[in-house]
């Protein structure tokens, strides 16, 4: 793999927030950045040529959980994720891929929500999130060059989940979801940026990594935080029946979470710059 600023990153899946962050990111410590869009993985010689180019391929594809999963809506978020890993995979192993990187994506909503879970001393879960999850990692594993899949904790930043919660909470609606004892592990998108270019940086690693902080709290905790640094009351409840009838089985999303532990990272000596929420929080909203 070539050094420094001569690398290029092929971006798979940049039109979301985080996609977003990493491309200019990584434009900023001077990679290039090949973006890989969707009408790409329409065509084979184009996608080839795209990842034959790249030092580091990101796959970052997959449509939106927060829905309601429908059968039809199912099936693509199904196949959103696996079948076009697998075809960046055929990409991959298509060409000289000794020097490559290849980080894919996965979550944490793997897990079971009743135990702690690292790496090493885990529970799986029994839902469909689980099920796509492990049929993405099987697949990413497939590349012939260095694969890391890193489960995604909730990725809190300019977007996504938090852009979400702030509405109402702004309003004074604010509140915890069901009864908000469920855990929640999270990660400030810096940290997750900073964890890429360890990987990159780092070529003993390999394998699956937990990428959240080491201090997984709950919704009523992330719901007081919230209050407290926005200065608005957050005393209305948003039950879990209200949530099934919104996005029926995808409620699970917000009703259910990981207590997860980020043990292989914090071992190989990745430092997190903000390993609280209220340090998250305190970033993201100052100002």
């Amino acid at each position: 793999m070539k050094g420094g600023i001569n690398m290029t990153i092929a971006l798979c899946g940049s039109s979301g927030f985080i996609g977003h962050y990493l491309q200019v990111y990584f434009t900023q410590k001077n990679f290039h950045i090949t973006l890989v869009n969707r009408d790409d993985f329409n065509s084979k010689p184009i996608l080839s040529h795209k990842i034959k180019q790249a030092d580091v391929i990101i796959n970052l594809v997959g449509a939106n959980v927060i829905g309601r999963w429908s059968k039809k809506y199912k099936t693509e978020l199904y196949n959103s994720r696996i079948d076009n890993t697998k075809k960046i995979v055929d990409a991959i192993n298509e060409c000289d891929y000794e020097d490559k990187l290849f980080l894919s994506t996965s979550a944490i909503g793997i897990y079971s929500d009743d135990v702690l879970n690292d790496e090493e001393n885990y529970t799986y879960g029994d839902t469909f999130l689980t099920h796509i999850c492990k049929n993405w990692e099987q697949e990413a594993l497939k590349a012939k060059c260095r694969v890391i899949v890193s489960r995604f904790g909730v990725v809190l930043g300019d977007g996504g989940a938090l852009d979400k919660m702030l509405g109402a909470f702004k309003l004074g609606l604010g509140g915890k979801i069901a009864d908000g004892s469920q855990a929640f592990s999270y990660v400030h998108i810096h940290d997750l940026a900073r964890a890429y270019a360890f990987y990159i940086e780092n070529k003993n690693l390999d394998g699956v990594f937990n990428l959240c902080t080491p201090n997984a709290i709950t919704n009523n905790k992330l719901t007081s935080v919230l209050s407290k640094i926005l200065n608005r009351p957050a005393f209305l409840p948003l039950p879990a029946f209200v949530l099934k009838m919104m996005f029926g089985e995808g409620a699970c999303i917000l009703t259910h979470g990981q207590n997860v532990y980020p043990k292989r990272l914090l071992e190989s000596g990745f430092k997190f710059e903000y390993e609280t929420i209220e340090a998250v929080l305190s970033d993201l909203l100052r100002g």
